[in-house]
């Protein structure tokens, strides 16, 4: 019976102490500062408000000014290792570059060469009588564009050419010349310069007599 009471009166005291560290009122805990004094305070930027600038911010830089830029264009380049070269040199010192590719006819050469007679055997004949004349550097066209004409000779120079030219004319024959071209591609350089101090071009890109440049509406 003792037993029981003592339980029982354990249990209640333990109850009661319960209730009171429950309900029993909480002193307020003192804010921990969150940086030393003098630091500013860390912010999310989801908690700054946008429409207010901050000192932390980098304003973004000033684009160049399209009125004040000259626009000019260098060639022309034969090939494009030339041109990556000098866009290599240019680029740092221009507000924007871009190259461009363009087509001419080059003159490769002058074909000397006597008119094809009406057929194969006739051609034959005129062949013996250069060769019975002292000329052997010659040749019978057998295919192309004009089969059966009879070839005296391919030159780079127009002044080879009309030498030869008028050598077989003074044995009798009447031959002709004509210009073998073809069509090449060259390159440009286009830049923009922002300011009015031009940049020395020259300098930059390797000394070629031929590279000119000339102004151009800006891109």
């Amino acid at each position: 019976m003792f037993v029981r009471v003592l339980f029982l009166l354990l249990l209640a005291l333990n109850i009661g102490a319960a209730c009171w560290l429950y309900f029993a009122p909480r002193a307020p805990l003192a804010e921990t500062p969150a940086a030393d004094p003098g630091v500013a305070k860390l912010v999310l930027l989801s908690e700054t408000d946008h429409s207010t600038p901050t000192a932390a911010r980098t304003p973004p830089k000033a684009p160049s000014d399209p009125a004040r830029e000259t626009c000019l264009s260098i060639g022309a380049f034969a090939t494009q290792a030339d041109v990556r070269a000098a866009i290599k040199a240019l680029t740092p010192l221009v507000a924007r570059i871009q190259f461009r590719e363009t087509r001419v006819t080059e003159v490769r050469g002058y074909w000397v060469y006597l008119p094809a007679p009406g057929n194969r055997e006739r051609a034959l004949d005129i062949a013996r009588q250069l060769s019975s004349k002292g000329i052997s550097d010659y040749y019978v066209v057998t295919a192309g564009e004009q089969p059966n004409a009879i070839s005296l000779g391919l030159f780079r120079e127009q002044a080879n050419a009309d030498k030869r030219l008028g050598e077989i004319r003074a044995l009798g024959f009447k031959p002709e010349v004509v210009k073998r071209s073809d069509e090449v591609p060259i390159y440009w350089i286009d830049y923009a310069q922002a300011g009015d101090a031009p940049i020395n071009w020259r300098a930059q890109v390797p000394a070629r007599s031929e590279l000119h440049a000339q102004p151009i509406d800006c891109f």
